[in-house]
């Protein structure tokens, strides 16, 4: 997909005298009017010749085997061109892990037989509109041998689950601190599933020519999801195209490519046309996993005057029963607070359900809930306000890595956050606070999350006409990767921005990895940036040695470009458009790729740092521990009648480092508080318990926050460039306004109600 910069005010030079042009400068979202207008075409919206229209057949029990499926009415209704099932579907290899782990050496089926979760693929009808597919569909009937199904956390039959080793962090003698501290607090804290649901749902169009593959499909890792494709199908990794044009909404569950792809893959294969499959709705909610349900026990020990002196932790998350997924709850219980003594395990409980996977910010989300709301119980037993308890046990340093942090602005964060929520003004008592019949509640959390770093590559290219190209099989999902590449660009060549033409969302571009963990807008400023300042030393030594350019004759060491046109840095020479410095040398372009893998790489790394996570920086390497920080100070108010509670004024103070955009880092921030809010108060995973199925899995009964639960949303930015965290000295956005949104609500509602809520979502039959 290309989308052109559009300049909103004229500027005199390239990095804009309106100051939006340029890094760090607030350029609106280019993507945003092809969006409100229609104009933007999503993956499943290519309309191609012959295309053909798949739908699938899903197991309604949660445990036991598929008896028998019968096909014939379907196979015999109209338009229908295939009924696709586990007797009739060919195998395909299994996939290497998003790790690039070798996989077994066993074929892979994506329609099932054994059933392990209610809603899994067990078959597809192909017909040649979707009306007739849908129609088929609800014809096969699928007859089961049941078997007892494990339901959730709580199900009897669960257990305690497998220990995860990795998960182990221990220092000093954190049980025998506890036992000898004064003041003690224990609690556990329990988070339901939860879902992504993105507004677009997974779908994808697959076509086959030859044994080239393409597909369009929205995603957060193109060149991750081809080489799962190309596994699959035992084709070469360049034979996979992966088209990504626009991507509506995905929060972590669009990075991989999942059993509906390969069922769509293998269709259009054996009929010899393209094929569309899209999930429904309630599909979207078994067709990949959302945050697995969580279980935690926190305890504290801490001296009289609220110092921390240990901390045990004991995690338990739900995975699926032939899958693994970690949710790693003692990822922020380790690092906020300094203690002496600490101790985390955690264990995982497989049940019936598909396989959770990452939701915005996995592991340090859940993580927050626990310890925030923990210290904040241990400040209302000491008697000390929620804000200074968290100040008195500030973490110099990072206490699991035992290292400086790279930046640290959380005490900054507190700080303004405090001023201007106007927190010294609040009533330390519970219930002390009202309007009429409305109790009043102020709480406050910190939050945090790591700086996922990765290498990139961009291709960067200064055309004829003096404009610019950036290619990048990276994408943009709403986060505003067209538009900070093209100021990266624009500020590093000294054009202007509406000069610039960023080309995103295609596997044939220069490589990207996975777009998650906040990482992109570092890995891809640094390579564009790279790029381009290659680009520019190419031009400006090309406008120095070539005979035939204006400038031969000046005998200058160097050249300045600046809103499009180079000029001696003396004034003392000619001053010519880049377009017309091209064309005097007789050249129609430079190119330039920027790369920052180290320089001695083989292609085997390459791959490997595009297509898995295998070779991502520790957030730890060297001597730096690399985090975003946030505080959140949130009122809640609450009817004294009802139970009902009400987000009605959130600040928040964050430290992402330099923003490359503030104002589409503030959206983001924005974004995930308001996630944080419906995770808080309303978004829950129902399970009908008979029959281990999800009975909300739809957005009429599955609740995400609209505009009527959300108040005015205060963001400040306290960070300060980072260089040890990327190139140009930014930090991870996306996933770390979430962090800490719900145990700040808890605990505003524990300050209005005097109840102390362990158990998102905070719903009004928990406070009445």
């Amino acid at each position: 997909m290309t989308v052109h910069m559009k300049r909103h005010g004229e500027s005199k030079r390239g990095d804009a005298s309106d100051g939006r042009e340029a890094v760090g400068g607030r350029l609106s979202r280019v993507d945003g009017p092809p969006k409100i207008t229609g104009a933007a075409k999503y993956a499943v919206e290519q309309q191609l010749d012959g295309l053909a229209y798949a739908v699938l057949v899903e197991s309604t029990i949660a445990a036991g085997k598929v008896r028998s499926i019968d096909t014939e009415a379907a196979e015999s209704a109209p338009g229908v061109l295939r009924v696709l099932t586990p007797d009739n579907i060919p195998p395909l290899k299994t996939a290497s892990d998003w790790l690039g782990t070798p996989p077994p050496d066993a074929p892979y089926y994506p329609l099932a037989r054994d059933i392990t979760f209610s809603g899994q693929h067990v078959a597809a009808v192909v017909a040649e509109t979707f009306e007739q597919a849908v129609a088929a569909a609800a014809l096969v009937k699928v007859s089961y041998d049941e078997a007892p199904a494990i339901v959730d956390l709580s199900d009897a039959k669960a257990g305690d689950g497998i220990p995860i080793d990795a998960m182990t962090k221990e220092w000093g003698d954190a049980e025998a601190a506890f036992a000898a501290a004064p003041v003690r607090i224990c609690a556990a804290y329990n988070t339901p599933r939860e879902y992504q649901a993105p507004m677009e749902p997974h779908g994808l169009i697959a076509r086959w020519q030859g044994d080239q593959l393409t597909v369009w499909e929205p995603s957060q890792w193109l060149d991750g999801m081809a080489r799962t494709y190309a596994e699959w199908f035992g084709v070469p990794f360049e034979n996979v195209r992966l088209v990504s044009p626009y991507i509506g909404g995905g929060f972590g569950s669009k990075a991989l490519a999942l059993g509906h792809g390969a069922v769509a893959a293998i269709a259009a294969r054996m009929l010899e046309r393209p094929v569309r499959l899209v999930m429904t709705r309630p599909q979207t909610f078994t067709g990949y996993g959302g945050r697995a349900a969580t279980r935690q026990t926190v305890t504290i020990g801490a001296d009289a005057e609220g110092k921390i002196q240990s901390i045990v932790h004991r995690g338990v998350n739900e995975t699926s029963i032939d899958g693994m997924w970690v949710e790693p709850l003692g990822s922020t219980t380790s690092i906020m607070y300094a203690t002496p003594n600490f101790s985390s395990r955690q264990n995982v409980v497989r049940v019936n359900s598909v396989v959770p996977g990452a939701m915005r910010a996995p592991g340090e989300n859940p993580s927050a809930f626990g310890i925030e709301s923990a210290i904040d119980e241990l400040a209302y037993e000491v008697g000390i306000d929620p804000l200074e308890i968290r100040l008195r046990n500030y973490a110099e340093e990072d206490p699991h890595a035992k290292k400086a942090w790279s930046t640290r602005q959380l005490r900054e964060a507190y700080a303004v956050g405090a001023e201007r929520f106007g927190w010294s003004k609040r009533s330390p008592q519970p219930r002390s606070m009202r309007d009429g019949n409305q109790l009043i509640g102020w709480g406050v959390a910190a939050g945090t999350y790591p700086v996922r770093r990765a290498y990139g590559e961009a291709m960067v290219r200064i055309l004829a006409d003096g404009s610019v190209e950036v290619e990048s099989s990276s994408i943009d999902m709403g986060q505003g990767t067209y538009t900070i590449l093209a100021q990266t660009a624009a500020e590093t060549l000294g054009v202007p921005a509406d000069n610039v033409v960023v080309k995103l969302g295609d596997s044939r571009f220069a490589r990207a990895g996975v777009t998650g963990g906040s990482r992109l807008a570092g890995v891809m400023t640094g390579a564009v940036h790279k790029a381009a300042s290659a680009a520019l030393d190419e031009l400006v030594a090309l406008a120095i040695s070539d005979p035939r350019s204006p400038f031969h004759a000046l005998q200058a060491n160097t050249l300045v470009v600046a809103n499009g046109r180079i000029a001696s840095p003396r004034g003392d020479g000619p001053e010519v458009s880049i377009a017309e410095l091209l064309a005097s040398v007789g050249r129609d372009r430079i190119e330039a790729k920027g790369d920052t893998m180290p320089a001695n790489s083989t292609a085997e790394e390459r791959y490997k740092n595009y297509t898995t996570i295998a070779m991502a920086l520790p957030h730890t390497e060297g001597d730096y521990s690399r985090y975003s920080w946030c505080a959140h100070f949130i009122e809640v108010r609450v009817d004294e009648d009802f139970g009902t509670v009400r987000v009605s004024r959130v600040v928040s103070a964050l430290d992402s480092g330099r923003l490359y955009n503030p104002k589409l880092a503030e959206s983001q921030w924005k974004g995930g508080i308001i996630m944080g809010i419906g995770q808080a108060l309303l978004e829950e995973g129902i399970v009908d318990r008979r029959h281990g199925r999800i009975v909300n899995n739809n957005l009429a009964d599955y609740l995400v926050p609209t505009n009527a639960d959300i108040p005015d949303i205060e963001v400040i930015s306290v960070g300060i460039p980072d260089p040890h965290s990327s190139a140009l000295g930014g930090k991870g956005v996306g996933e770390l306004a979430i962090v800490g949104v719900a145990p700040a609500i808890a605990n505003a509602v524990f300050h209005a109600t005097g109840k102390r809520i362990r158990d998102l979502p905070i719903t009004l039959e928990k406070l009445i």
